[in-house]
């Protein structure tokens, strides 16, 4: 394993010796990077992408100050109490522009739906009235009615609120006791007879009204979280980040999986929860019994098979025909002759092609579910990783390194990044099972641009983890620490430019890729003269990413594939100019 760390660190050096994007030695010897300076314009326009956040998080706070904003907002336009205002409000799914849309359309109709009566009615002005419930004469002080007017006792609408209350929700369309009348009973009514525990679970209700009932708002999908998140519909990519720092597609609510679509992410999520996997694995490693049909599997042993009690039946594995029919003559305890000439026969053909496609579509799936599964593993790794960097690593680099922690954050930011690298090749996987396999030329520059995105993240958690390492076991501040410092930070830059092209190219499905039969034969890899430049030794760098081993550039023809000089992007010799980020191919 130390050869093989040292192979990697001896190829980080070539990495950094030179180049436009890696490292360069200036006339006085001394290192210059230059990650930042090479394309600045592009870097901008990617940093101002990255911050352009098209959602807002909300508290259980800001949620409340929402509803309030919004029934002050329909309360002063249409001249009517918040009460009122906030019934309106639930009946449109808390969209102010349709309240206000269909109440100066059809005012009457929309009153006599939410049940909200043209005129206040008051209750009779008697000493004492009866209540509609319990037929009780109670004075009149201790009476109450919803804008209607019909009068019912303090006792039975407190009884009438808390029963609503209690069977959930539904209280928030709660109407006039009286059978005949569909006035709306507000929450002005709610906070004067119910007790306190009931106006609690009132506002709950109501709190969860404004998320649930309206398109716009959804509540964060991880477990404990309290948080919403409120999106610009229409905006571009689904993916947003909760307080809670849970990451999650605001569209599916299933966890963040750019460059998946949705409907790729419920298939593959299927895929991995169904029984059909459990099946495919039963029918390619295992054969029934010829008697009780039961699948056995063979792991080991000769070609004689006993079923289990009560069955107990001995047969061939080979053919399934009794073992009695069996011995030396028909070849002994590891062959059988008889199965042979059946199989020439084409006896068993449809069975074992059974079998086999079964056993392909398995081991097919267990490649990618691996990968994919690997990459979650490490993603969570990481995540441990960054939280015990920022518990207590960062603070004991900071009194070894003697520097402020607000001098670290580029190794914060590393991880953050590496972990949301670790995201996108995750589902990358899932992107690569769903890939059509007659699309050859697509298949293949997808597994090539993967392998170079894989190389490349590694290279960045191994220097965040490993280099990393080392200043944290030091006993005094490190005279190479700022070159860490420029190393990490120039990796993260360049890892995450590199994954965001590659989302966006998946996300366009690779269009560009395989539009002329020139394409088909995209291979997997670029010579290291379209990948790097050259360092001024006239020594050619490694591309980033590139495998160390060299195993990514085996059978390559240069001829079908150019790099793009700032974003690294492999893209199809005929494309004229980088796809993902238009940069202009240089002949």
């Amino acid at each position: 394993m130390d050869s093989e760390d040292d192979t990697r660190d001896s190829a980080d050096e070539d990495f950094y010796s030179g180049g436009e994007a890696g490292l360069a030695l200036s006339d006085d010897g001394e290192a210059d990077y230059d990650f930042a300076d090479r394309d600045s314009d592009d870097s901008d326009d990617l940093i101002s992408h990255r911050q352009q956040q098209n959602y807002s998080v909300l508290s259980e706070t800001d949620i409340k100050q929402h509803q309030a904003d919004d029934m002050n907002r329909v309360s002063t336009v249409l001249s009517i109490s918040k009460s009122e205002a906030c019934a309106l409000l639930r009946s449109y799914n808390w969209s102010v522009s349709k309240v206000h849309d269909e109440w100066f359309v059809d005012e009457a109709r929309v009153r006599t739906a939410v049940g909200l009566p043209e005129k206040q009615n008051e209750m009779p002005n008697e000493r004492e009235l009866t209540c509609g419930i319990c037929f009780e004469s109670c004075p009149r002080e201790s009476m109450g009615a919803a804008s209607c007017g019909h009068p019912f006792c303090g006792v039975c609408w407190r009884g009438y609120i808390s029963t609503a209350i209690n069977d959930g929700p539904g209280c928030l369309m709660l109407r006039c006791p009286d059978p005949s009348c569909s006035a709306a009973v507000g929450q002005d009514m709610v906070n004067l007879f119910a007790s306190d525990e009931d106006k609690g679970k009132y506002e709950r209700y109501l709190c969860r009204s404004y998320i649930e009932d309206n398109r716009k708002t959804k509540w964060c999908p991880a477990p404990g979280c309290e948080y919403a998140v409120e999106f610009v519909v229409g905006s571009g990519s689904y993916d947003v980040s909760c307080g809670c720092s849970y990451g999650f597609c605001w569209n599916c609510t299933e966890e963040a999986h750019r460059p998946v679509d949705c409907s790729t992410v419920s298939k593959w999520i299927l895929k991995n929860s169904a029984e059909s996997e459990n099946m495919n694995w039963i029918l390619a490693n295992s054969k029934p019994c010829p008697k009780c049909k039961r699948p056995i599997e063979k792991n080991q042993g000769c070609m004689h098979i006993t079923c289990t009690p009560p069955c107990k039946f001995e047969f061939c594995w080979l053919c399934l025909g009794p073992w009695s029919d069996h011995g030396e003559r028909t070849g002994g305890f590891y062959a059988c002759n008889r199965y042979e000439a059946a199989r020439q026969e084409g006896a068993f053909d449809d069975s074992e092609r059974r079998r086999e496609m079964a056993k392909n579509s398995l081991e097919r799936y267990t490649h990618y579910y691996e990968r994919w599964a690997a990459n979650q593993s490490s993603r969570q790794k990481a995540l441990g990783d960054l939280q015990s960097l920022q518990n207590d690593k960062l603070e004991k680099l900071s009194d070894i390194q003697s520097q402020p922690e607000s001098q670290l954050k580029f190794i914060i930011e590393a991880w953050l990044q590496i972990v949301e690298c670790r995201r996108v090749l995750k589902w990358t996987y899932a992107y690569g099972y769903y890939l059509p396999d007659h699309e050859h030329a697509k298949r293949q520059f997808f597994e090539y641009v993967q392998g170079e995105a894989e190389s490349g993240l590694e290279r960045l958690h191994q220097c965040a983890e490993k280099e990393l390492q080392i200043y944290l076991d030091a006993d005094c501040p490190s005279k190479d620490f700022n070159d860490f410092r420029t190393k990490l930070a120039g990796l993260t830059s360049v890892t995450r430019n590199y994954f965001e092209n590659l989302v966006r190219a998946l996300e366009s499905g690779l269009n560009d890729v395989g539009a002329h039969t020139g394409q088909g034969a995209c291979s997997k890899a670029v010579s290291s003269k379209n990948l790097g430049g050259k360092s001024k030794s006239g020594k050619n760098k490694a591309p980033v990413g590139a495998s160390k081993s060299g195993s990514s550039t085996r059978g390559m023809d240069d001829g079908n594939i150019w790099a793009c000089d700032q974003c690294t992007f492999a893209n199809p010799r005929s494309a004229r100019s980088c796809q993902v980020c238009d940069h202009q191919q240089h002949r």
